[in-house]
């Protein structure tokens, strides 16, 4: 499913914050803007209940995971919560293979060419580069012709609505957004109406 989402809309909302008894109402504005990715990090409030509270109620139509993941008992709880995808900021081969091996996809962080390539060596296609408004739209300019053409490129920290069509300009697959989306305390129709923003400037670029 989660190629099938990606392709559709290559959007990722980090939903860093969210507390259980809303994860489900938050999800749903994501979902009804054109989003089916959704993260929620494990430095939220409950994440794991959040995550298995979406996958009960928004699972057979969005891919729904967990971010800031950094440890392999965290992927496995991650698993057992109903969690499709591991996003990570940095790159550990053992969360990655332990991503796999749960019949999860992970996303490592990378910000070299070495941690990339370490990613890849693990197993992991969808490539988080991270922070990316700190090394800029150049940085990847120069790095991506190295990379394989099987992996996805996903642009996450620093980037938002306004970066989406000069990011996708130089080829990068697909964007991780937050704040632009979520922050702790905005209710359903705000985060609604800041996704859909997101979701209009990047079909922009697809069309």
């Amino acid at each position: 499913m989660l190629k099938s989402c990606f392709d559709e809309l290559p959007v990722v909302a980090i939903l860093r914050g969210v507390q259980p008894d809303e994860a489900i109402e938050i999800g749903e504005a994501v979902r009804a803007a054109g989003v089916r990715i959704i993260e929620v990090p494990l430095n939220s409030p409950e994440p794991f209940t959040s995550i298995q509270r979406m996958v009960d109620a928004l699972g057979e139509d969005c891919v729904i995971g967990a971010g800031t993941v950094l440890s392999v008992d965290d992927v496995k709880r991650v698993a057992d919560a109903g969690g499709r995808i591991v996003v990570s900021p940095n790159t550990d081969a053992d969360v990655i293979a332990t991503g796999l091996d749960c019949g999860m996809t992970p996303m490592p962080g990378w910000a070299s060419p070495t941690e990339a390539f370490t990613a890849i060596a693990a197993g992991a296609r969808y490539l988080k580069l991270f922070p990316a408004g700190s090394y800029g739209v150049g940085h990847f300019a120069n790095v991506k012709a190295v990379l394989p053409t099987d992996c996805k490129i996903i642009a996450v920290g620093g980037v938002g609505a306004g970066d989406i069509a000069e990011w996708r300009g130089q080829g990068v697959h697909g964007f991780g957004i937050g704040s632009d989306i979520y922050k702790a305390g905005r209710d359903a129709d705000d985060v609604g109406d800041r996704a859909a923003m997101i979701v209009k400037a990047l079909r922009a670029t697809l069309a």
